[in-house]
């Protein structure tokens, strides 16, 4: 069993997690301009953001273009801090790191979609605990059924890019392959994700006529290439369990790790099938060939172009 699934974020102990219905949605993004701070709710229906549920993670902060986690660690006395430390010390690092096991999801539910968002790894936290291990990293929820039930897809910090699946609370690998070089050593070389620069993370699901499901994933970094790059393709043909066929909630997961996020999105492949058709921009990956919406830290971003993502 991956390592990963023995986390136990706080809402495990706080209540039962509870799944509300939700719209799907052709197509969400989010800048991240709004002075707003997410908090973590044990339910969807108790998040105090329309867009977002953070199911762990303790904080979500959002400003001036950026998204991040909690950066360094939690005052003594904040409430996260007290709680973690008495539910689940040892992920946590006694409470002070709740970003450890930090989980976003999204209110909105889709199918067949294009995932997109920048982030920037400021800082690996060397955690003792026993779940910090080289399945950590950057990762994207698709199809999310709830906890149990849904696709992974991301990089890890032993720089493999993977996808993965998971069904009835089990872990099934699809396909992985080497990334990044260096030899992964959980003291000595804990991470090998390039930190403190822009990495854009990108996705592409959908199902085939023959009633399989296509998983894409992509990188945007200058040390792969000028432009995106594919990186990993698989196609879960239902062995040997059967592919998630339900539309689900979307979202990011990190592990062990203080990170910036910007410009998340979100779209349904008609929906950007057409806007194509039609010569239109869309809010997915800005518009074609303007620049980005917010660079981070004044760093310009590539944008893809639509016929880069396969559809």
């Amino acid at each position: 069993m991956d390592a990963v699934s023995l986390f136990k974020p706080l809402t495990m102990f706080v209540a039962a997690v509870g799944m509300i219905a939700a719209p799907s949605a052709s197509g969400f993004s989010d800048g991240f301009d709004s002075d707003v701070v997410l908090y973590e709710t044990a339910d969807m229906s108790d998040s105090n953001d329309n867009d977002w549920w953070l199911n762990s993670g303790a904080y979500f902060y959002r400003s001036g273009g950026i998204g991040m986690t909690v950066q360094g660690k939690l005052a003594d006395d904040d409430q996260w801090r007290l709680l973690y430390a008495t539910t689940n010390p040892v992920d946590t690092d006694d409470g002070y790191r709740p970003q450890n096991i930090f989980r976003l999801v999204t209110r909105s539910k889709f199918k067949n979609f294009t995932q997109q968002v920048y982030f920037n790894i400021e800082r690996i936290n060397a955690s003792g605990s026993p779940n910090r291990n080289e399945s950590n990293g950057v990762l994207f929820f698709h199809r999310y059924q709830n906890g149990d039930n849904l696709y992974y897809a991301g990089i890890r910090v032993d720089g493999y890019a993977v996808i993965k699946k998971k069904l009835n609370g089990k872990y099934y690998t699809l396909k992985t392959v080497g990334i990044y070089q260096g030899g992964y050593d959980r003291v000595s070389k804990p991470n090998l994700i390039p930190t403190n620069q822009w990495i854009g993370l990108r996705t592409v699901i959908s199902d085939n006529a023959a009633g399989n499901v296509i998983i894409a994933l992509y990188l945007n970094d200058p040390l792969l290439g000028a432009d995106w790059t594919k990186v990993l393709e698989v196609e879960d043909t239902g062995s040997p369990v059967a592919p998630l066929l339900n539309e689900g909630y979307a979202g990011i997961r990190t592990d062990f790790m203080d990170i910036r996020f910007d410009h998340y999105e979100a779209i349904e492949k008609q929906d950007m099938a057409d806007a194509v058709h039609r010569n239109e921009s869309t809010t997915l990956f800005h518009a074609i060939g303007e620049a980005p919406l917010h660079p981070p830290n004044g760093i310009p971003f590539v944008v893809a172009s639509f016929d880069q993502i396969g559809l």
